[in-house]
């Protein structure tokens, strides 16, 4: 068990015929407690010191704990994050082409239907000009048949007329 002040202070020394000189004996007694309290006092706070340098280095090493788990959890959480980027990326991509295929496809079948409506306009305008240059032709034809000269050379004597409006009456 160590020394206190109190048990310095107590102490009694035996004495003897010749022994030492009381009152320096005891002058050094009381130096030896002052600076032993004062040791004590100094022991007291750099134990309290070490204990609160402790206490704040065990809240730094948890603080430095917790940053830790949190610096691995935000990049685990970073990597699933760019792992269902990547997953939602290539679903846009796979539904960004099967729309372009559907697009594609969906303007093919129209080209296609416009490229038959087209050749039917064709045969149709060509049946159309066929049958106006026919009809063209034989309104000519009737134009230059000699029928007409025959009209125009056919003279109606006015007596005749006449008489078969009054036969008709």
């Amino acid at each position: 068990m160590p020394l206190t002040p109190l048990d310095i202070h107590n102490k009694e020394f035996s004495r003897g015929f010749r022994g030492y000189d009381e009152d320096e004996v005891n002058s050094f007694l009381n130096q030896v407690i002052k600076d032993y309290e004062l040791i004590i006092r100094e022991k007291k706070e750099l134990e309290d010191q070490l204990a609160s340098q402790t206490e704040r280095l065990g809240y730094f090493s948890n603080i430095e704990e917790t940053l830790n788990k949190s610096i691995v959890i935000a990049q685990e959480t970073a990597e699933e994050v760019k792992r269902n980027a990547h997953k939602e990326a290539k679903l846009l991509i796979r539904e960004a082409e099967k729309n372009a295929d559907r697009i594609v496809n969906e303007s093919l079948a129209k080209a296609r239907k416009i490229a038959v409506e087209i050749e039917e306009l064709k045969k149709q305008s060509r049946v159309f000009r066929m049958r106006f240059k026919m009809l063209m032709e034989a309104q000519l034809d009737l134009l230059s048949n000699d029928d007409w000269d025959a009209l125009m050379d056919f003279e109606v004597d006015k007596e005749e007329l006449e008489k078969l409006s009054e036969e008709e009456m």
